[in-house]
């Protein structure tokens, strides 16, 4: 979001997804997402999955065991 200059309320208005659920999400108040949410949110943002994955933050050594 912060890339896009797109504040959680812009967000849900591109992805069809409720503000509750991305502030949700924003606040790790999940385990997990359905990958039609996670969809969602790459078109609201104007990238694609594959893209989303690409970030350093879902390298190996970044995730949690």
């Amino acid at each position: 979001m912060a890339e896009k200059h797109m504040t959680g309320y812009a967000l849900s208005a591109k992805s069809g997804i409720p503000k509750s659920t991305i502030g949700n999400i924003l606040n790790c108040t999940f385990d997990s997402m359905k990958l039609r949410v996670l969809h969602d949110i790459c078109q609201g943002l104007g990238i694609g999955i594959p893209e989303f994955f690409a970030s350093p933050l879902f390298e190996e050594d970044n995730l949690e065991p």
